[in-house]
């Protein structure tokens, strides 16, 4: 995405820049999921379910950042797969605990290779510092604003 083109007023606005960023960040990591069948909504979940064990919908999406209807859909799509099992709550019938089965966590470990491939054509052009730098300042961006 060529940015020389654009005002210098826009060039140097960080909100800009990172929408733009952004835009080929998602082009990137779409394509490389959608290569191997996978979303980045699959990624979330098996992430958060791999880190932080069995969890409710409610909880994936919260910690995936995803909407409520969205984590339905993608657990049924998970579920077809046998990457996770859905089972009724004991302690709670209304709600589903969601548990990462060991194909899914087989493909959540394919997918970490894929998306690292996408992070590091997304990134070419930095150091391994500048990389580093760059998520630490975004984390603590985000976490101002979290």
């Amino acid at each position: 995405m060529e940015t020389s083109g654009a005002p210098h007023r826009l060039r140097g606005t960080p909100s800009w820049l990172l929408g733009q960023a952004t835009t080929h960040a998602q082009r990137l990591v779409s394509e490389a999921l959608g290569a191997v069948g996978a979303r980045r909504y699959h990624y979330s979940l098996l992430a958060a379910l791999e880190e932080f064990g069995p969890a409710s919908q409610a909880d994936l999406g919260r910690r995936g950042g995803l909407d409520r209807s969205d984590v339905v859909a993608t657990v049924n799509e998970l579920a077809d797969k046998g990457f996770v099992l859905r089972r009724p709550d004991p302690g709670d019938r209304r709600r589903n605990i969601v548990t990462v089965t060991p194909a899914g966590a087989a493909h959540l470990r394919l997918l970490d290779r894929v998306l690292g491939h996408a992070q590091e054509s997304l990134l070419e052009p930095l150091s391994a510092a500048e990389r580093e730098e760059l998520v630490r300042v975004l984390n603590v961006v985000l976490e101002h604003h979290g």
